[in-house]
């Protein structure tokens, strides 16, 4: 599938729920990937790019960021309190905020710094024991928590579990959002974004769809 095609289909769903065109970001997960393809779809214009590790998106996005203009970089995987400095120089937003000492550490590094990345909640809507995020029982306290660190909380985030209808989790994480006056909604990826869309997604995060299959070592 084209990445042109890819932005044909959410234009078309953003249509049919009556939302505006481009209301949707499409994030392209470029982890893993080799560079020649993530530069191809560099030069067909596209600027917001996705990766789960900060160590991958250190040795690939500084030099990428020097040759093309306006590329914005989300961190969507798990980050580990000691690579929070690191993760400022290197990401326009962090998906992945998924606990109090992790968002505590954003908060004193901003000050620090003087700037920070926009931040997503991780919630766990699945309630699945392997996966990252707060449970939805205790998403408002965290998302109190996280607003009164005064950190710029732009979206929440989540990923369904496999094995689950997935808009039940994207109703579900825009419901969380809505009684918290939250506009931001991570959510949707390669198989189901249409459906993430649909239900209101700000960002979806499409890999494989846009670039081929991973290639592993």
């Amino acid at each position: 599938m084209s990445l042109s095609e890819i932005q044909s289909r959410i234009h078309s769903e953003e249509k049919r729920a009556n939302r505006p065109e481009g209301s949707t970001q499409l994030i392209a997960v470029s982890k893993i990937q080799p560079i020649d393809r993530v530069i191809s779809v560099l030069e067909e214009g596209h600027r917001l790019f996705g990766e789960n590790r900060v160590q991958e998106a250190a040795g690939k996005w500084p030099e990428l960021k020097d040759r093309f203009e306006n590329v914005s970089v989300h961190l969507l995987g798990p980050l580990q309190s000691n690579k929070v400095r690191q993760a400022f120089g290197l990401f326009d937003a962090i998906h992945s905020v998924d606990r109090p000492k992790l968002a505590t550490t954003i908060a004193r590094i901003a000050q620090e710094e003087g700037h920070c990345p926009e931040v997503f909640l991780q919630i766990n809507t699945g309630e699945e024991p392997q996966k990252a995020g707060v449970l939805p029982a205790r998403a408002d306290n965290f998302i109190n928590e996280c607003k009164a660190l005064d950190l710029p909380v732009a979206g929440l985030m989540c990923i369904p579990p496999a094995d689950e209808e997935p808009s039940l989790h994207f109703m579900l994480l825009r419901k969380i959002a809505e009684r918290n006056g939250i506009s931001g909604l991570s959510m949707g990826m390669s198989g189901d974004f249409e459906r993430a869309v649909a239900l209101g997604a700000t960002h979806v995060r499409v890999g494989s769809a846009i670039f081929g299959v991973r290639q592993y070592d």
